[in-house]
């Protein structure tokens, strides 16, 4: 059976702390240091670059959403992606308690 490039991904760790609270507030909070820097040198190409990126952390980790997963084929909301992640969990462990 084909691993899904999405599966794949939501599985890790990274992935688990993306969509985990403290994720989503690291997320929120990269966001803003992002549009900071870009409010300070909004007159350079740097900056406005930096204005325009801090929209991505801020929408992801203030509506609870998840661009890798979406971009790679997976669900777009962390609470879908959480849900799946505990259902895997679930499913390993019946896995190893029947072995």
């Amino acid at each position: 059976m084909r691993v899904r490039a999405a599966d794949a991904f939501n599985h890790t760790r990274f992935s688990r702390f993306l969509n985990s609270g403290a994720g989503r507030a690291f997320r929120f909070v990269a966001g803003l240091g992002f549009l900071a820097i870009g409010l300070r040198f909004h007159r350079r190409a740097s900056g406005i670059a930096a204005l325009v990126w801090s929209v991505f952390p801020l929408t992801a980790g203030g509506l609870d959403v998840c661009y890798i997963s979406a971009a790679l084929g997976g669900p777009f909301s962390g609470a879908k992606i959480r849900q799946a992640q505990q259902s895997w969990d679930g499913a390993g462990s019946r896995q190893r308690q029947t072995s």
